[in-house]
């Protein structure tokens, strides 16, 4: 980024946890998770970031973070020629994987609201972004479950952020649809509608 030709450093995001919904399907794997590694790498993303996988799945907080980290080794391997094998910065993924657990639940299911409520008690900041890496049928339901769990609330200097991947709605009425049901539980300036992965 420059302006009047100078180089700009961003400034490496505040402490937040991100919780993954979908924290199984490609769009996290392929696309996410290895945006937030290099985000890392960039050092655009302060000590305080925690990734929280949401699916209906189960599986432990240390198994998870192997997956991923399993899963973009390969993928950084396969783009690198020579030495493939340091292709993934043991030490940069240490530091983003101690941030890595998982709630598993069901998106209709309020308990699974109540645990990723417990998760934001835990962070110490208040700070959230529910990122829905899901199937288009579950934005409305998600975004329903978060609201009426108090989820959306922001409370002083906290924020609370909903990313909703394409596609948003079939056509411009289910869009519309999909747009009143979410301005129910939250502020415009809460929301983002995207065109695919983190960092666009």
């Amino acid at each position: 980024m420059t302006a009047n030709g100078k180089k700009l450093k961003a400034e490496p995001a505040p402490p937040t946890t991100l919780f993954l919904f979908g924290a199984h399907g490609d769009l996290v794997k392929r696309l996410l998770m290895p945006a937030l590694y290099n985000l890392s790498r960039d050092g655009l993303l302060g000590d305080g970031l925690r990734i929280v996988g949401v699916d209906h799945n189960a599986i432990s907080d240390a198994d998870f973070a192997k997956k991923l980290e399993d899963f973009i080794r390969t993928e950084a391997a396969s783009k690198v020629r020579g030495n493939a094998e340091n292709a993934l910065d043991p030490a940069l993924w240490a530091q983003l994987a101690k941030g890595i657990s998982y709630v598993e639940g069901d998106f209709l299911d309020d308990s699974t609201y109540a645990d990723i409520a417990n998760k934001i008690a835990d962070s110490g900041t208040g700070n959230a972004v529910f990122y829905c890496a899901v199937a288009a049928r579950f934005f409305g339901t998600i975004v329903d479950g978060l609201g009426q769990a108090g989820l959306l609330r922001q409370e002083g200097d906290t924020f609370r952020r909903v990313v909703i991947e394409k596609p948003f709605g079939s056509d411009l009425a289910s869009a519309r649809d999909l747009n009143a049901r979410i301005l129910k539980q939250g502020d415009e300036s809460q929301f983002y509608r995207i065109d695919h992965f983190l960092g666009k």
